[in-house]
C-alpha cells in the first residue's frame, strides 16, 4: 500500500497526538498506516528515504498497545533487531524520549555483546518491554532453554536496515530465527525498516516468512540529493587507490562545513586519508578516525564527540554506513568510486538526515576509470535506479549452526523443524535430502568422523526429538555464536633450503626468517610456484604450513606471477558496470567529462578502439622484451582475479610461457613471453576458444584442487557449523590451531566423503563470494561471439589504468604516489607516440 492517503489524527491517541504537536510535527501518513497494520495482526516493510522517521514509525504501533494495555502486563512485547551494536544503543538513547516525556509506562533495554552476564540473566526473568538487541544475541536467546516462556508474550519484531542484515550469512542466521521465533510466538508480526530496495518483495518474503509476506508501505518524496564530483586542481591520475591529488580541496570542503563525514572503502584508505588530512591541518580542525579495526573504546569515544558536536569531520569505512543520527553532519565526501548506487544512497543519507532538505555530498574519484564510474553512480541516484544484491540461497554451515542451537533449547522433532525452515526465504529450496544431511552432520559429524565422540553433538531421546548431548555441548555453542568469522593473517616465512638425495629438488622449510603478515585471501589464490611482490623483493610462494605462509627468495630476475594489491573492498556492482561500458561507448555523452577524460578517451579511440555495450576489447602488444594481452570485461575486480588465474592456466597450455598478470575493477593485463599477436594472427591462439565457458569446468576444478582457497573456505564453513570452536571455556583458540585442525578434518573428508555437508558449503561459499563465479560465467556468456581483437605496437590509453598495477604495490604512501606519477606519464608517453 503507498502512504499517500492521510489518516485522521484522532487514530493515535490523544497523548500521542499532544506529543506531536508539541514537537510541531504531526503523525506521517506513513506512521499511521505502521499503526493501522499492526492492529490488523500484519507483517510490514516500511521502504522510505532517511529522515522520514522511519525508526518511530517502527515503534509507534508497540508504544501505542503498551500503552493501552497498561502496567499490568508483563513479559516481552517487542524485540527490536539492529544490524550495530551502536545503533542499537542509539535507537534505545533516542526512544527513551517520547517514552519520558509522555510519561508512559514502558521499560526498554538493550542486549549486546556488551552486556553484563548478570544483566543477561535478570533480562530472562524479568524482561522489559522493549529489548533492543542484535542478530547474534537473538540466536543465543532462541536457543536458551526458557526460549519459550521468554518468546510466549512477544507481540511484535522490528528490524532495522533491513536491507543490511539479508545481504550475507548473518541475514541467513537471522531468518531461520525469525522462523523460529514465529513457531514460539504465533501471534508475532514483524516490521521492517528499509531506505534502498531493489525488489520489495524480497524483503517482505525474508520477513513474514515464505507462508505469508509481509505487506508493504513506501513512502514517496523526500528531497533530490545534491550530489558532485568535486574538482581539483589536480590532475586526475590514470591509475591508484589513495586520491592523494584531491586531500587539498577534500580539506577545504571540511573547513566550510558543521560536520563532514568522509567515507572510504577500506581501512588502509581510511589510516591513508586521515594522516593526509592531519598533514595539511593547519587551522587544527577537530578530525577524528573510526574503522572497525580500531578499539572499540576508541569508537565509542568518537561517538560521542560526533553526537556532542565537538568534530569537524570523521574519516570512516562502511562502520558509519547505516541509520545513526550523529549530530549535524551536513556534507559526505565519499573518496573513491561507491562501487554500487544503493551503498552511496546509503551513504548520502548520513547527510542532513532530514526529508525535506537535501543531502549534500561530493564524490572524489581516486582515478579517471573512477570518474566515469563516480557519473554512472550520480545518474543512478538521479533515476532512483537501485543495485541491492540478488537474495541468498540458505548457507548449510549456517543451518546447521541453527539445527545445534534450537537443540540446546526445547530440542526438535526432525520432520517440523525441516517445515519450520523452510518458510525462511533463503531456505525455502532446501531440500529433505540436504536438511538431514545437515542433522546427521550435527548429530555425528558424518560418515568419515563419526567414530569420533567429540563430533557427536546431538542424541535423540525416546520419543525421538533430538536434543544437545552433553552440557559442554551448549555451552560451546553459546561461546561460538554468529556467522563472523574474523579474516586472519598468515606470516610470511623466509624458509630455508633443505638439501635433497642426489637427483632430487632441494625442499624448502620453515625455520627462516619472518618478513611480515599477508592477508589470507591472497595466499588463497597462489600456488606453489607462483611468485608475488612483499617488503620490497620478489618472492617464490612454496606453501602454507599452519598459519605461515613458506616462501623463498626468487631468482635475479624473475617477474611476480602474482602480485599482491590493495584495491576496493567492495566489487564494482553490474548495473554500475553496464553503464559505464554504455559511456564509453557513446562519445556523445564525454563532453559532460572533465577535459583530460574526454581527451583521453578520444586518444583510445585514435590509437586502438573503445569496447561497444555487448564487446570485449581485447588488445595485445610488446613491451620491454615481453608480450601483453588487454582485455576490459568491466566485472570488478574479483571475477576479473578468477579470470586471470584460468587465462594463465590456458596459455600455459598454449605455450605464450605466461609470467603473470594484474588486474583493477575495469580490465585485466597478462603478460608472457610468447607473442601472442602473432600466435592470434596465424590462428595459433583463438581467443574464442581462450575466452570460452568450460573455462568455469575442469580449467576451475583442476586451479582449485592445486590452491589453498578452498581449505581457507572450508575452514570459516568448519568454524561457523560448530565443527570447530573458536573459543572454550577460560581460553581461545589461536588462528594456528584452528588452521591446523581444519585442514586436517578437509583432507580427511575430500579422501572420504566428498559429498559432505562442509564440503558442499565451502563450494558455494568459493563460487559466490571469493571468485564470483556467477558474474564470470554471465560475462563469458555476454561476450561469446563478440570478442574484439586490436592488435598494437605499443600500450593503448586505455592500457595504462591496468599497467600501472604492475609492481605498484611493492610501495606505499607518498613516495608510491610520486613512483606511480612517473610510470604514468612514461606508459602515456609511450601509448600517444
Amino acid at each position: 500500500m503507498s502512504a499517500s492517503a492521510a489518516l485522521p489524527p484522532a487514530f493515535l491517541p490523544l497523548a500521542f497526538s499532544a506529543w506531536f504537536a508539541s514537537r510541531g510535527w504531526s503523525a506521517r501518513p506513513h506512521q499511521l498506516a505502521l499503526l493501522e497494520e499492526a492492529r490488523a495482526g500484519r507483517s510490514t516493510l516500511l521502504v522510505a528515504p532517511t529522515g522520514a522517521g522511519k525508526t518511530l514509525a517502527g515503534f509507534v504501533p508497540s508504544l501505542v498497545e503498551l500503552t493501552e494495555q497498561g502496567r499490568e502486563r508483563e513479559g516481552l512485547h517487542t524485540l527490536y533487531i539492529s544490524p550495530l551494536k551502536a545503533l542499537a544503543v542509539d535507537i534505545a538513547r533516542n526512544l527513551e524520549m517520547p517514552i519520558a516525556e509522555m510519561g508512559l509506562p514502558i521499560k526498554v533495554e538493550t542486549r549486546t555483546g556488551d552486556t553484563s552476564a548478570a544483566k543477561r540473566t535478570r533480562q530472562m526473568e524479568r524482561p522489559p518491554d522493549i529489548l533492543l538487541t542484535t542478530p547474534e544475541q537473538l540466536a543465543l536467546l532462541v536457543s536458551h532453554r526458557d526460549a519459550k516462556p521468554f518468546f510466549a508474550s512477544l507481540r511484535r519484531i522490528v528490524l532495522d536496515e533491513l536491507h543490511a542484515l539479508v545481504t550475507s550469512k548473518r541475514g541467513d542466521l537471522l531468518s531461520l530465527d525469525l522462523a523460529r521465533l514465529r513457531t514460539l510466538a504465533p501471534q508475532v508480526s514483524a516490521v521492517g525498516l528499509s531506505a534502498t530496495v531493489r525488489e520489495p518483495a524480497d524483503l517482505q518474503r525474508f520477513l513474514g516468512g515464505t507462508q505469508t509476506p509481509a505487506g508493504l508501505v513506501t513512502v514517496t518524496g523526500g528531497a533530490k540529493a545534491r550530489i558532485g564530483i568535486l574538482q581539483t586542481a589536480s590532475r586526475l591520475p590514470l591509475a591508484g587507490h589513495t586520491t592523494g591529488h584531491a586531500m587539498g580541496e577534500i580539506y577545504k570542503a571540511i573547513g566550510r562545513h558543521k560536520l563532514t563525514l568522509v567515507f572510504v572503502n577500506t581501512r588502509m584508505q581510511a589510516e591513508f586519508a586521515f594522516q593526509a588530512l592531519w598533514s595539511i591541518n593547519d587551522d587544527n580542525l577537530p578530525i577524528a578516525l573510526h574503522h572497525g579495526s580500531l578499539d572499540v573504546a576508541q569508537r565509542r569515544k568518537v561517538e560521542a564527540a560526533m553526537a556532542a558536536g565537538k568534530l569537524k569531520a570523521v574519516v570512516c569505512t562502511a562502520t558509519l554506513d547505516l541509520g545513526i543520527d550523529w549530530g549535524d553532519v551536513d556534507l559526505v565526501v565519499n573518496i573513491g568510486a561507491p562501487k554500487g548506487a544503493s551503498r552511496l544512497m546509503q551513504r548520502i543519507g548520513r547527510s542532513n538526515h532530514r526529508m525535506d532538505e537535501p543531502s549534500q555530498a561530493l564524490l572524489v574519484p581516486s582515478n579517471r576509470f573512477e570518474l566515469l564510474e563516480c557519473k554512472a553512480a550520480i545518474e543512478a541516484v538521479a533515476e532512483a535506479a537501485q543495485d541491492t544484491a540478488e537474495p541468498r540461497i540458505g548457507a548449510l554451515d549456517v543451518l546447521a549452526q541453527h539445527v545445534l542451537g534450537v537443540a540446546c533449547s526445547d530440542g526438535f522433532e526432525a520432520g517440523a523443524l525441516y517445515e519450520e525452515i523452510r518458510t525462511a526465504s533463503p531456505y525455502a529450496g532446501l531440500t529433505r535430502a540436504d536438511f538431514d544431511a545437515v542433522v546427521n552432520f550435527v548429530a555425528t559429524g558424518g560418515y568419515a568422523l563419526r567414530s569420533y565422540e567429540r563430533f557427536a553433538k546431538l542424541r535423540q531421546d525416546k520419543v525421538g526429538l533430538w536434543r544437545a548431548s552433553h552440557a559442554r555441548v551448549i555451552q560451546q555453542y553459546r561461546m561460538n555464536v554468529g556467522t563472523i568469522v574474523e579474516s586472519t593473517m598468515l606470516k610470511v616465512r623466509l624458509g630455508r633450503a633443505r638439501m635433497a638425495k642426489p637427483g632430487q629438488p632441494s625442499r624448502v622449510t620453515s625455520g627462516g626468517r619472518m618478513l611480515g603478515e599477508i592477508e589470507e585471501y591472497f595466499a588463497e589464490t597462489m600456488t606453489p610456484g607462483d611468485t608475488f611482490i612483499f617488503a620490497g623483493e620478489v618472492l617464490r610462494f612454496e606453501g602454507i604450513n599452519g598459519n605461515e605462509a613458506i616462501c623463498s627468495r626468487a631468482p635475479p630476475g624473475t617477474d611476480p606471477k602474482i602480485p599482491s594489491y590493495n584495491g576496493g573492498k567492495f566489487p564494482l556492482s553490474t548495473f554500475l558496470a553496464a553503464r559505464v561500458r554504455a559511456m564509453l561507448a557513446n562519445p556523445k555523452e564525454w563532453a559532460s567529462l572533465p577535459e583530460e577524460v574526454s581527451a583521453w578517451l578520444n586518444a583510445q579511440r585514435l590509437k586502438s578502439r573503445l569496447p561497444k555495450p555487448g564487446e570485449l576489447l581485447v588488445e595485445s602488444f610488446p613491451r620491454g622484451g615481453k608480450f601483453y594481452l588487454v582485455a576490459y570485461p568491466f566485472e570488478g575486480r574479483l571475477a576479473h582475479q578468477t579470470l586471470g588465474m584460468l587465462l594463465t592456466r590456458r596459455l600455459e597450455r598454449g605455450r605464450m610461457r605466461p609470467l603473470g598478470f594484474v588486474c583493477n575493477d575495469y580490465g585485466i593485463a597478462v603478460w608472457g613471453l610468447g607473442d601472442m599477436t602473432a600466435a592470434i594472427a596465424r590462428e595459433a591462439l583463438s581467443l574464442d576458444e581462450l575466452f570460452a565457458q568450460d573455462m568455469l569446468g575442469d580449467d576451475l576444478e583442476a586451479w582449485l584442487a592445486e590452491s589453498a582457497l578452498m581449505k581457507r573456505t572450508f575452514r570459516g564453513c568448519a568454524v561457523i557449523a560448530g565443527l570447530i570452536e573458536r573459543r572454550f571455556p577460560g581460553q581461545e583458540k589461536s588462528g594456528r590451531q584452528v588452521t591446523m585442525s581444519t585442514d586436517l578434518v578437509y583432507d580427511v573428508l575430500r579422501r572420504h566423503e566428498p559429498e559432505h555437508v562442509l564440503l558442499k558449503a565451502a563450494r558455494a561459499d568459493a563460487a559466490t563470494g571469493l571468485l564470483d563465479i556467477q558474474r564470470l560465467g554471465q560475462m563469458l556468456t555476454r561476450i561469446s561471439g563478440h570478442i574484439v581483437h586490436q592488435p598494437l605496437d605499443h600500450v593503448s590509453p586505455l592500457s595504462v589504468s591496468v599497467m600501472l598495477e604492475i609492481g605498484r604495490e611493492a610501495v606505499y604512501g607518498e613516495a608510491a604516489d610520486e613512483i606511480l606519477a612517473e610510470a604514468e606519464a612514461m606508459l602515456i608517453e609511450e601509448a600517444m607516440a
